[in-house]
C-alpha cells in the first residue's frame, strides 16, 4: 500500500481546520391538531358451527346433526378521573338440529349492563347501574323419551330482569372489579301468563301477575384477563340477596368463558355457567359448551 501514498510537497503551507460549532436553533411549529378521546369501544363477534353425517348403514350407528352459535360482545368506556361510565352488552344464540327432531335451543341470553362511577380514593368508587337480561326465543322441556310434546317453560320477558342498584366498587387492578351493591332493586317480569302452567314456580311471581319487586344487596365480581398467551379467562359472579326473605332465597350466579387463539381469526372456547336460584329449581343448574369456530375481534 506504501507505492500509493502521496507524500505532502516540500514547504507546503499549512492550513489551519475551522472547530466545529454545534449549537441549538429554535424553529417555528405550528400548533398541532391533535384531541384526545376519552372513548373506547370494543367489538367481539363469534360464530361457531359444528355439523356431523351418518350414512344409514354406518355400523357404528349415529345421527346426523347441525349446529350454529353465535356470540356478540359490545363494550364501550368512557373514562375522564375522577368520572366513568361503561356499557356491556353480550347476546348469545344457538341451535341445533339432529335427524329426525325439530330444531332446538343450545344457548339463548341477552344482557345489558350499564354503570356510572366516581372516584372516592386510589381503590374506591361510588357507583350506580342498570342492568337488563332475558332471552330472545321460546324455551322448552323435552321428554326424554321422545313420546310427549313439549312444554313451554320460558319465552321473551319471561323471565326478564330490570335490576337498578348503587354502592361502592373496588377497583385494585385493570382485571377485577367487585361491586358491592347496597341498595339495590330487582323486578322480575313474567309477561306470559301461561307459562305457570307448564313451571309452577312462575320465576317467582304470583301467577296472574306479570311483575314483582324485590329489594336486595347485591356483589358483583368480574375478572377479566388474559392468563396465558393467547388464553383469556372472563368469568362474572353474581350474588343477589333479597331482604326479608330467607337465605335460601339468596341467588348465586356464575358465568365463565376461557378463549384460546389458535390463529387471527380461529379460536377455540370454554363456557360455563352455574345458577341457583330457587325460584326457577330448587337444586343447582349449569350448563357447559366446547366450541370451534371463528372470532373477530375488534379493536
Amino acid at each position: 500500500m506504501n507505492r500509493y501514498r502521496i507524500s505532502p510537497r516540500p514547504n507546503a503551507i499549512p492550513v489551519p481546520s475551522k472547530p466545529l460549532l454545534i449549537q441549538q436553533e429554535l424553529l417555528p411549529v405550528t400548533m398541532l391538531d391533535y384531541k384526545v378521546s376519552y372513548w373506547r369501544r370494543y367489538v367481539t363477534l363469534g360464530l361457531n358451527f359444528n355439523q356431523a353425517a351418518f350414512s344409514n348403514n354406518y355400523s357404528a350407528g349415529g345421527v346426523t346433526a347441525i349446529a350454529l352459535g353465535t356470540n356478540l360482545i359490545y363494550r364501550i368506556e368512557y373514562n375522564k378521573a375522577p368520572f366513568s361510565y361503561s356499557t356491556d352488552l353480550n347476546l348469545l344464540y344457538g341451535k341445533s338440529k339432529n335427524k329426525g327432531q325439530g330444531a332446538r335451543k343450545t344457548n339463548d341470553r341477552i344482557f345489558l349492563d350499564n354503570k356510572v362511577a366516581t372516584q372516592m380514593s386510589k381503590h374506591w368508587f361510588f357507583f350506580g347501574s342498570l342492568s337488563f337480561e332475558s332471552q330472545f326465543d321460546k324455551g322448552f322441556q323435552y321428554d326424554a323419551a321422545g313420546v310427549n310434546p313439549p312444554l313451554l317453560i320460558s319465552n321473551f320477558m319471561s323471565p326478564g330482569y330490570l335490576t337498578e342498584s348503587v354502592g361502592f366498587e373496588y377497583k385494585a387492578e385493570k382485571f377485577f372489579d367487585l361491586r358491592l351493591g347496597t341498595g339495590t332493586a330487582r323486578q322480575t317480569f313474567v309477561l306470559d301468563t301461561t307459562i305457570y302452567h307448564n313451571n309452577p314456580g312462575n320465576y317467582g311471581v304470583t301467577p296472574g301477575k306479570t311483575i314483582r319487586t324485590d329489594i336486595a344487596f347485591q356483589m358483583v365480581a368480574i375478572f377479566d384477563k388474559d392468563i396465558a398467551k393467547n388464553m383469556h379467562f372472563n368469568a362474572r359472579y353474581d350474588m343477589f340477596v333479597p331482604y326479608g326473605r330467607a337465605l335460601a332465597f339468596v341467588r348465586h350466579r356464575l358465568d365463565a368463558v376461557l378463549a384460546a387463539k389458535v390463529n387471527r381469526l380461529i379460536n377455540v372456547s370454554i363456557n360455563g355457567t352455574l345458577l341457583f336460584d330457587k325460584n326457577t329449581s330448587d337444586s343447582v343448574q349449569g350448563t357447559e359448551g366446547l366450541s370451534l369456530g371463528i372470532l373477530y375481534k375488534f379493536p
